[in-house]
């Protein structure tokens, strides 16, 4: 891509222009709420599924149970975020997706452990990792930084 100017200020690539990032923060959490909402309505058929397994098993297959949010959760982020979109379908309602810096793809993999330091991060510092938002460059969270990711506006 060739640099390029927008209100006088020179645009080497798309992630160089801040209005990328504007209202990100925000959106952000909204998409959160989406995702989470997606996730507790896609543990009903598979709890049932786990409750049926559990009848034909004489009980064992209700150990399950235990694992099922997550398994559920993970399977979600898997097929949305490491899709051709790079985004769950809570980041494409506001408009986002994730992006790697080097320019290559979002897989699977790198979706699902962002997802896990996501959750590691919260585990440890509550609601602290969204303060790395307001310091950060381009509003990255803990794990972006980590894993060299930023989650971008797609309409920018």
């Amino acid at each position: 891509m060739e640099p390029r100017t927008i209100d006088g200020e020179i645009i080497a690539t798309r992630l160089d222009d801040e209005r990328t990032f504007e209202g990100v923060r925000t959106r952000r959490i909204v998409a959160f709420c989406v995702d989470y909402l997606i996730v507790g309505l896609l543990l009903i058929p598979f709890a049932i599924i786990v409750f049926l397994l559990g009848i034909l098993t004489l009980g064992l297959g209700w150990v399950l149970f235990g694992v099922l949010v997550p398994v559920v959760a993970l399977l979600y982020i898997w097929n949305t975020m490491g899709g051709p979109n790079q985004a769950t379908i809570g980041m494409a309602m506001m408009g986002l997706k994730l992006e790697r810096l080097d320019g290559r793809p979002i897989d699977g993999l790198t979706a699902v452990v962002h997802s896990v330091l996501f959750w590691a991060g919260n585990a440890i510092l509550t609601p602290l990792v969204l303060l790395v938002t307001l310091f950060a460059d381009r509003k990255r969270a803990l794990h972006d930084l980590l894993l060299g990711t930023v989650v971008t506006r797609t309409a920018r």
